[in-house]
């Protein structure tokens, strides 16, 4: 009887984080729904509270798994039970999603793990709130040197010195690059200025015999790769 009062007594969520796991070992991610996923995460930050209302806030709030994950810090504790702890988990998730990409890109050839470069860009940079000016320097095989962020700017224009650019790539022994940058505004289409900095930088590093691949240019919406759309044949 005692037992069957304190089941009665027992918050309605107590149990579901043992079928949640469950599910999520069974099926894996195709098994649960996005808020879900979040869940499992907060379960680790939030020991003892029903955190479904809290996963679906997030999702309403940054508009999806990415956006939660990209978020800062400050961001995510704005949100009503957000706890520190939760915040930098999400955080350490995403640090170790990007990573996990780049670790994909790896040794090999840059230019064969396209798709893979285009992943990791994304979420390195693409729910930035302000333009990020990275540079991917390469070697003569084109595997990957380093990975820098060169500048950072406003909502809509980064300063960016070809010179300081291809300063790097010799300090790094790069012979080739591949430029990135991101537009918060959404829409990755190349402005004017975009297209004039590559030049500048393409002639900057053809004197001392550096190759620009491509400069990829990433929004929330997507990306725009100026070597596909026909404008990287500048004339150095």
């Amino acid at each position: 009887m005692k037992s069957d009062d304190a089941k009665k007594n027992l918050p309605h969520h107590a149990g579901h984080r043992d079928r949640l796991r469950e599910r999520f070992l069974k099926s894996g991610l195709g098994g649960l729904q996005d808020y879900e996923l979040l869940e499992l995460v907060l379960f680790s930050a939030i020991p003892r509270r029903d955190v479904k209302p809290l996963a679906k806030q997030l999702l309403s709030e940054f508009g999806g798994i990415s956006g939660v994950l990209n978020a800062h810090v400050a961001e995510l504790r704005k949100v009503k039970g957000m706890s520190e702890n939760a915040a930098v988990l999400f955080k350490a998730v995403q640090g170790l999603t990007q990573k996990m990409l780049l670790s994909d890109i790896g040794k090999k050839p840059v230019l064969s793990t396209w798709q893979k470069l285009i992943d990791y860009c994304y979420v390195a940079m693409a729910h930035e709130k302000r333009e990020h000016f990275r540079v991917l320097f390469l070697n003569r095989k084109n595997q990957l040197i380093a990975d820098e962020v060169q500048q950072v700017g406003t909502v809509d224009h980064t300063p960016v010195y070809p010179r300081e650019i291809v300063k790097r790539a010799l300090d790094l022994g790069a012979t080739a690059l591949i430029l990135v940058h991101n537009h918060p505004s959404g829409d990755p289409s190349p402005s004017d200025s975009d297209i004039s900095m590559t030049e500048e930088i393409i002639r900057a590093a053809a004197a001392l015999d550096i190759l620009v691949h491509d400069h990829l240019i990433i929004s929330q919406s997507g990306h725009v790769s100026f070597k596909s759309l026909g404008i990287l044949n500048f004339t150095a």
